[in-house]
């Protein structure tokens, strides 16, 4: 097999990032790229070196795609892949997989019928500090898992908002920071922990009048190992101040990670501030690597262009994947778990009642 073919739905801010990766990896070749304004699409496919088109199913089975990454506005994500799954294509989606777990199944569904694979992004996994900790989680060093924390401080302006005529809006985004930023800190909270079985949540637009959507949320969570974890993610701190998630073991072990640090990455607007690193370790004995291990990372970090690295690693497994017939390193079902679980904490907050899982 040669190298893969590759197109891009979606021509924005993300799916810039997308192209250029699958322009530049090494197992792939970037071919076309679609969306509703075909102009816009060919504009955008003809920069790196690829064709446009205004339909998913044409592009895919004009270019006889292997993969197509969706990178649209998170309420058309399900339809999209759907499309080019039926197409022939596998498929990665952006976060959120979808935006309830109905979609998510459907998609999961069309992935079966067509034999192809679906993944979910969820880029941060590959970050060294997130693998030490759930290294540590898996090689018993905490225990079992008994208690988490995620934790989200973030910040979004009004430029921000007006910067795409779908932000902001329960139509065209689908939500607010639980369906845009939240998905991040979820995914890697419930890898440490495990599979949620209740929620007890409240959301809230505290500081944004000029978006319909809810900038902060909070929840408690229940596991079906017993272990609980609390969830707290705003864009109401101003200019942003970190994104942590946290898991303490039944052997008295914590271990915890900070993934993003002071104002938030902003795909095509702004750069990652600082290097992700372990900021919690009290495992016995290792107490003391916390210090080499933060100027370690600090120092690989500033080596890489972090905005695109991990990104282009994900894809990098992505195509390993459906090259060797092997599972992605994050699948559908990993999607699905993280919308089930926003969705859970929105229909909390609007009830006032504890959610059970699953929905």
């Amino acid at each position: 097999m040669g190298k893969l073919r590759t197109g891009v739905i979606g021509y924005g801010k993300i799916a810039r990032t997308h192209a250029r990766m699958l322009a530049r990896d090494p197992d792939c070749v970037f071919v076309a790229a679609c969306g509703r304004d075909a102009g816009k699409a060919d504009a955008f496919a003809r920069e790196f070196g690829g064709s446009g088109y205004a339909g998913v199913a044409e592009m895919v089975e004009r270019e006889k795609l292997d993969i197509a990454l969706v990178a649209t506005p998170h309420p058309l994500h399900a339809e999209h892949a759907i499309a080019a799954l039926g197409a022939g294509a596998h498929v990665l989606v952006e976060k959120p997989l979808a935006l309830n777990v109905a979609e998510c199944d459907a998609m999961i569904a069309a992935a079966a019928r067509a034999g192809r694979t679906l993944g979910a992004f969820s880029q941060r996994r590959w970050y060294p500090s997130v693998r030490r900790v759930k290294d540590a989680i898996d090689a018993g060093k905490l225990g079992t898992t008994v208690l988490g924390e995620a934790v989200m401080l973030g910040w979004r302006d009004e430029a921000y908002y007006r910067s795409d005529p779908w932000r902001g809006s329960w139509k065209g985004e689908g939500g607010g920071v639980l369906v845009n930023q939240a998905p991040h800190p979820l995914d890697i909270l419930l890898w440490f922990m495990g599979k949620a079985v209740e929620v007890k949540a409240y959301w809230a637009n505290l500081n944004h009048p000029y978006i319909e959507v809810e900038d902060t949320a909070v929840a408690s969570v229940r596991f079906a190992s017993g272990a609980l974890a609390s969830v707290t993610v705003s864009n109401s701190q101003k200019p942003g101040l970190y994104a942590r998630v946290h898991a303490h073991g039944s052997n008295g072990a914590s271990a915890g990670v900070q993934t993003d640090g002071g104002a938030m990455f902003v795909a095509g607007m702004t750069g990652v501030l600082e290097a992700p690193y372990v900021d919690l370790w009290t495992v016995p004995g290792e107490e003391s690597e916390l210090a080499r291990w933060k100027a370690e990372d600090a120092a690989w970090f500033a080596s890489i262009d972090p905005t695109e690295h991990f990104h282009a690693l994900q894809i990098r497994d992505f195509a390993e994947a459906v090259r060797t017939g092997r599972e992605s390193a994050v699948t559908a079902r990993e999607g699905r778990a993280v919308v089930e679980l926003v969705e859970a904490i929105y229909k909390s907050g609007r009830t006032g009642q504890a959610v059970k899982l699953p929905l």
